[in-house]
């Protein structure tokens, strides 16, 4: 096949771009030259988590990637056949164990055996979705589009110490499912959490109260997490909502200097646009779920943002998969459709396992 050229420095220009063409060089064996890697980041070049996940994809497929290290900024990936295996990697600091794992997961879907992924490094950190987030709202989706995946956090990962694990135990599928999830539907539970680790307690009391009075619960629905004082030092708030077709996760980090209320209310806000909206989906699953959908070859749903990300993702993953994106507003929504480009004839058909097939 063709070498796919990709500009790194294209649209967000972040490691999303980098993340979705392993995953799809993955699934469709088609390889890919990037440059210009997180060229609109403030450290461009890949960083460890970012090199974590090269090396975990082409371990996975066999790809060849040649000589790549921290701080490069261009990268040659070709792939060879999906294996699947019991697999671990160690990112060594506090980056997104959630974003190595997503990487390479579609991939292992495919796979002709059941696998498992242990990820170290950082699990709740504010540049990448945390575990709960994987676990509740993007392991769901997966879940209602065929995928059958475990994810079990076995130790928080906090910035800037890192030492969290995060394990997906991942089960082949045939295909994955169309969804369409354009409503959330009804609210069945709703609560927050909030863990601290070498942090005193009361910071986790003060940010639940201050959830609980922004969204009118009790104390049933605030419940706050001592965690082992070797995991800290760290603090994290969830806000959880559970319906009846899509569960939501909002998270909160502390940081130094940084009261706890400011934490709560910022992750308070960013819940009540999603509930007011109406929309099916947040903004940031709005992300993970655009992937899992164009390998379904068809789908939509309606999301309360549409990130500079999501638009940058969607010309990626048109790249290596015959689909593309609509995109329309409704009011305070954002409709979102995955349409299939599958045609008859050579131009067309790409050696892909789930859209390959009689037209």
């Amino acid at each position: 096949m063709s070498m796919i050229e990709l500009d790194g420095a294209a649209g967000e220009g972040g490691g999303q771009i980098l993340r979705t063409a392993l995953s799809l060089s993955m699934i469709t064996g088609q390889p890919f030259r990037i440059t210009n890697i997180r060229a609109g980041r403030s450290r461009p070049g890949l960083l460890r988590q970012h090199l974590v996940a090269v090396q975990a994809a082409a371990r996975i497929c066999g790809a060849d990637v040649g000589d790549v290290a921290v701080g490069a900024q261009t990268l040659a990936f070709v792939p060879g056949a999906i294996r699947a295996g019991d697999y671990a990697f160690a990112i060594g600091t506090a980056g997104s164990s959630t974003l190595v794992l997503q990487t390479v997961l579609p991939a292992l879907l495919f796979a002709g055996q059941p696998s498992q992924l242990t990820v170290t490094g950082g699990t709740h950190n504010a540049m990448a979705p945390p575990s709960h987030f994987i676990e509740r709202a993007y392991g769901r989706v997966l879940a209602a589009m065929g995928a059958e995946v475990d994810f079990t956090l076995r130790r928080f990962g906090f910035y800037p110490a890192g030492g969290g694990e995060l394990v997906a135990t991942v089960q082949p599928c045939a295909g994955l499912r169309a969804l369409e999830l354009t409503e959330r539907g009804t609210r069945l539970h709703g609560y927050a959490e909030s863990f601290v680790a070498g942090v005193p307690e009361s910071v986790a009391r003060r940010e639940l109260e201050c959830i609980g009075q922004g969204m009118g619960w009790g104390d049933a629905h605030l419940l706050c997490h001592r965690l082992p004082l070797e995991m800290g030092p760290g603090n994290v708030v969830l806000l959880t909502l559970e319906h009846q077709h899509v569960t939501e996760v909002f998270a909160g980090f502390g940081e130094k200097m940084v009261r706890a209320e400011t934490v709560a209310k910022q992750t308070l806000e960013r819940a009540r646009r999603y509930i007011a909206s109406g929309a099916a989906v947040s903004e940031w699953l709005a992300d993970q779920l655009m992937l899992p959908m164009a390998l379904a070859g068809a789908g939509s749903f309606t999301t309360d943002a549409l990130s500079l990300h999501a638009l940058t993702n969607a010309q990626v993953i048109a790249r290596f998969l015959p689909v593309r994106f609509e995109f329309e507003a409704m009011g305070e929504r954002h409709l979102v459709r995955v349409v299939s480009e599958r045609l008859c004839g050579e131009d067309r058909q790409r050696s892909v396992g789930v859209f390959v097939g009689s037209c």
